[in-house]
């Protein structure tokens, strides 16, 4: 089967999705060089970081944390744009991967219980065909050993895209989007709520004001990455 595999390598090789080269058989989706050169944030064993900052004053999470962060023309907009509009699911698995290694090394994000997608508008997601998070949370799951629950947080309303919107219209855009349905699943739980890119935080601070600090439910957040 290895050699099967090999044989076709060569005529239809596997291309890094940052870089575009060949990957050789040690490698998985990232070449090893452009690994190297992803700008890692180091939020997940900092304190006050910059995206718990985002929520000061604005809603009592627990803990926050991104994997890189987010550069315009960078590597880790080629790895979202490929993830999000191309069907690259495999590098949500990788990076989810990658996050549930830090937060097992870590001392924070202590006794989560399950994890939680921002999700989709049902019209947006069946026109693209998936939620880009949900491979990343399915990953951050399997390595956190804890459930991932992709039906408790549903989105009401279709909405335009918030890539080219200022920043006060995204805040204003993000209200009231969010529903929450089976909360006795998450009474009394720390739920890691997960997202792809943190911006202004408009969109994770609706479904945490969805969410709520009620029936003794605590939030903590998990992102990909992070647009200073």
């Amino acid at each position: 089967m290895n050699f099967i595999k090999e044989i076709f390598n060569i005529f239809y090789p596997e291309i890094c999705l940052c870089c575009k080269d060949p990957l050789t058989n040690n490698e998985k989706s990232i070449c090893l060089n452009c690994r190297h050169d992803l700008p890692l944030t180091n939020f997940t064993s900092e304190k006050n970081n910059l995206v718990e900052k985002i929520f000061y004053g604005r809603f009592p999470i627990e803990e926050a944390t991104s994997l890189f962060y987010f550069l315009k023309k960078g590597k880790i907009q080629k790895l979202m744009h490929e993830l999000k509009y191309k069907n690259q699911q495999q590098i949500g698995t990788l990076l989810g991967d990658w996050l549930g290694e830090e937060i097992l090394e870590s001392d924070r994000f202590k006794n989560i219980d399950c994890i939680i997608p921002v999700p989709l508008h049902k019209i947006k997601q069946k026109k693209r065909g998936y939620n880009q998070v949900t491979t990343f949370g399915k990953s951050l799951s399997l390595k956190l050993n804890i459930p991932f629950y992709e039906d408790i947080l549903i989105k009401s309303s279709a909405t335009k895209t918030q890539t080219k919107k200022l920043r006060f219209d995204r805040w204003t855009n993000a209200e009231h989007q969010f529903l929450i349905k089976n909360t006795a699943l998450i009474k009394n739980k720390h739920i890691l709520l997960i997202d792809d890119i943190i911006t202004t935080g408009a969109t994770l601070e609706a479904c945490l004001n969805t969410i709520g600090n009620s029936n003794n439910i605590k939030v903590s957040i998990a992102s990909m990455s992070y647009t200073k």
